[in-house]
């Protein structure tokens, strides 16, 4: 009997990671800004409602389909580090977007990881 889980490669290269986040961030702003327009939110101040509106987003999307918006964008997936490929579990994701929007941890690197990925137990991988 064959599997359905998608395939995945080697660690993704660090610019394309980069490209995914910037992705998130544009949506994200984009998303945010249009609420505050539309009069739903008061304000963003200091970009805090987009960077909570990444965090819940990037959480989401990688538990449900496998990565958020922008590295679903840019072909990336975030796997489980321990199981061959198999999706991440929601807490997981929470884990690894708060320290995300840390931005500290994306950009230390062990073992071709962010510590964001070695905290959470995952990886970041291309299709």
């Amino acid at each position: 009997m064959t599997s359905a889980v998608t395939p995945v490669s080697d660690t993704a290269p660090w610019g394309r990671r980069i490209l995914a986040l910037f992705v998130d961030w544009v949506a994200c702003l984009a998303v945010v800004e249009g609420l505050v327009a539309a009069g739903v939110l008061a304000a963003n101040p200091n970009g805090l409602g987009t960077l909570a509106l990444f965090v819940v987003e990037s959480a989401l999307f990688t538990a449900v389909a496998g990565g958020s918006f922008g590295k679903l964008a840019t072909r990336l997936r975030v796997v489980r580090r321990d199981d061959a490929g198999q999706p991440v579990s929601l807490l997981r994701a929470l884990v690894r977007s708060v320290l995300v929007a840390l931005l500290v941890p994306p950009l230390l690197t062990f073992d071709g990881r962010g510590l964001h990925d070695v905290a959470a137990g995952t990886r970041t991988v291309t299709l």
